[in-house]
């Protein structure tokens, strides 16, 4: 009886926390950050504590941890997510190359797993990459992302499929002003 109310409390919270969210919408107060002076593509970084063994991931293995099926580093830590407000572009980055789904899905998604137990924890949302950064430098367990730029040595890049966010045919990038 109490695992039960203890699970309906947690839906609830996820709910609110959620709908809080949600929203905010894409009219937050935040700006987004600039786009690079030639216009070109930008890629994001998926940063980690500097602490943690991990050094690349494919998207596959990406996908799983933020979507929350997988709970634990290998190194026995909890996995911590982190991700940026939706009204940043970075976050829409997120949900189309590894998500493969909208907000609303994705709002969805951990409101019932939450509520059926197959995810323990919602993503951590902050507003700036500053906070992000901040955030993955004093969680040892945490993830998140960040355009390349933003990321320093506070914080350690993840290479996906083998590749930095330098590197030519690095998946996560942000389209240039006036693209979809």
């Amino acid at each position: 009886m109490m695992r039960r109310v203890t699970r309906v409390m947690s839906f609830l919270i996820a709910v609110i926390l959620l709908q809080e969210v949600s929203s905010r919408g894409t009219a937050g107060a935040f700006a987004p950050a600039p786009a690079a002076a030639s216009g070109s593509e930008q890629s994001l970084a998926i940063i980690v504590n500097q602490s943690n063994p991990v050094e690349n991931f494919s998207l596959p293995e990406l996908r799983k941890i933020f979507l929350g099926e997988r709970s634990h580093w290998p190194n026995g830590r909890r996995i911590t997510l982190v991700m940026m407000d939706p009204a940043q572009p970075e976050r829409k980055v997120i949900l189309r190359e590894i998500y493969g789904m909208n907000e609303k899905d994705l709002n969805s998604h951990f409101i019932q797993g939450v509520f059926t137990g197959v995810v323990f924890v919602s993503p951590k949302t902050l507003a700036t990459p500053s906070e992000v950064l901040k955030f993955v430098f004093n969680v040892p367990g945490a993830i998140g992302y960040v355009r390349a730029a933003d990321a320093d040595s506070s914080v350690k890049v993840l290479r996906v499929d083998g590749r930095l966010p330098e590197d030519k045919d690095y998946k996560l990038r942000m389209p240039p002003r006036g693209k979809p």
